[in-house]
């Protein structure tokens, strides 16, 4: 029996229920409503293969923005890392004495906006770099010391995204001891960059899949109505109102949408496990730890919404225009 006539009621059932109080039938109002929804679900098990076929796709466009939402938060939290690692050091004139370089020293460790100031003094940084250059004995020729102390600051939690970091230096290079300062962000900014191309990029792609999904849903729905077309007559000339009919057809919409999402995260998790090995490997080379992050469960149930919502869209733009131009003659 055709989904457009199972749970339908008689002409004098129909009588019966509106004689029922309005809170009556208020109550009954989900019951229909859920018995619409698993049977538009028995529909889509009695063609189980079309039906398969239809969520894969829609699972399968679902997954690419969800694995690049994943890439994208993972390499975000990568970066956020690296920036929190933001060092800058500011080098010293030449011609000031310790004394000034310890009262420099204190002052700066005292701000809020600094977590710590390490001195390199000029022996020591001749000594390190003598020992890391293999420069040592054309070092030996020098009347002088051509280095300068150096203090490394590490700016405090607050301070270390590079638009801070920037702030900061200029602030610190205003003190008259101060030669001048570096602050290597350059590369930091370009991956900020990278990470924004990457969001709009991933926007982009979203939104032609979701739309492809809508596409997908609609002409599937649309394929459903005309092979039901000699239904639909029969139910509107037996007063069956358009709202009446397509509401089978939005339920099952849903299920396409909400089985699709279930695939997209299955498929999305699949693909995280199999590469997840491999990351591990590169973090082993350059001896850091990194764990590959997923999709967590306000993440998914976002996905299953998308997938919901689409799919409602999808096959209510089907019906609408569909079903209105099903009449009898």
């Amino acid at each position: 029996m055709s989904l457009l006539f199972r749970n339908r009621e008689t002409e004098a059932g129909a009588r019966k229920r509106h004689k029922l109080p309005w809170f009556r039938r208020l109550i009954m109002l989900p019951v229909h409503h859920l018995q619409q929804a698993v049977a538009s679900l028995g529909e889509l098990w009695r063609n189980p293969f079309a039906s398969l076929l239809t969520m894969a796709v829609l699972g399968l466009s679902l997954t690419l923005p969800s694995a690049l939402y994943v890439l994208v938060k993972n390499t975000a939290t990568i970066s956020g890392e690296w920036q929190q690692a933001s060092q800058m050091s500011l080098f010293l004139r030449k011609d000031i004495n310790t004394q000034a370089i310890d009262t420099l020293k204190t002052q700066w460790s005292l701000k809020p906006e600094i977590d710590e100031v390490t001195l390199i003094s000029k022996e020591q940084g001749l000594k390190d770099f003598r020992q890391l250059s293999g420069f040592g004995e054309t070092l030996d020729y020098l009347e002088e010391n051509p280095l300068p102390d150096v203090l490394l600051v590490i700016p405090a939690e607050g301070f270390r995204s590079p638009q801070a970091a920037k702030r900061l230096l200029s602030e610190l290079e205003q003190a008259r001891e101060v030669d001048f300062g570096k602050l290597d962000v350059e590369w930091l900014e370009r991956l900020q960059a990278l990470l924004d191309l990457a969001k709009d990029i991933l926007g982009g792609l979203a939104f032609l899949l979701c739309l492809s999904v809508v596409l997908i849903v609609g002409n599937t729905i649309r394929l459903n109505i005309l092979s039901q077309r000699e239904e639909i007559i029969v139910m509107k000339l037996v007063g069956a109102t358009n709202a009446f009919i397509q509401r089978p057809f939005l339920y099952t919409g849903v299920w396409y949408g909400f089985i699709g999402g279930i695939l997209a995260w299955f498929a999305t998790a699949l693909l995280i496990w199999w590469i997840e090995s491999s990351v591990v490997a590169v973090t082993d080379l350059y001896e850091t730890q990194f764990q590959l992050a997923g999709l967590n469960f306000n993440e998914m149930l976002a996905i299953w919404l998308i997938a919901i919502v689409l799919g409602l869209a999808g096959s209510y733009i089907a019906v609408r225009r569909h079903i209105k131009s099903i009449e009898p003659q």
